[in-house]
Formats: structure tokens, sequence, C-alpha cells
């Protein structure tokens, strides 16, 4: 329970802020999942299509914050790695 005004504030901002990074983390996993499932169907046109998409969301998140440099370049590095494997 907080004590002070600011604290009870404190508590209203973080979960704003906790529930819009959830949202974004969440959209990026959609869109590298949706990358995954064209691989694994062999859909190379699609798979490059929703591979750029799950870049930017990527991008988007490591530029915001919310996840690192380094683990956005691994999940962009491995996803590219996929669809160049169906693609060659």
């Amino acid at each position: 329970m907080a004590n002070t005004k600011s604290s009870t504030k404190r508590i209203r901002v973080n979960n704003e802020k906790r529930t819009g990074n959830q949202t974004i983390k969440s959209d990026m996993r959609s869109s590298m999942r949706e990358v995954e499932n064209h691989v694994r169907n062999n859909n190379a046109d699609e798979a490059k299509e929703s591979l750029v998409t799950a870049v930017k969301k990527i991008d988007k998140a490591q530029q915001r914050g919310i996840i690192h440099k380094n683990n956005a370049s691994r999940k962009k590095r491995t996803l590219m790695k996929k669809v160049n494997e169906i693609t060659s």
C-alpha cells in the first residue's frame, strides 16, 4: 500500500507503462511467430514479407528500451537465417 501521493502515482504510472510494454512485446512475438509459421510451411515470399514487419517491430521495441539491443539483434539474426534457408 502506498503511503504518499507520489508513490501512488508511481504505482499507477508503472502499471500503465507495463501494460503498454506488454502490448508491444506481444505484437513483436506474434509477428515473429508468423514468420516462423511461413518458414515451417515453406512459403518463401510470405516469409520475406512478414520478416520485414517483424524486424520493424523488433527495432521499435529495442528503441523504446523494452528489449536489449543485443537481444533484438539476436532475434533478427535468427529470423533472417531461417528465411534465407528456405529462400536459397
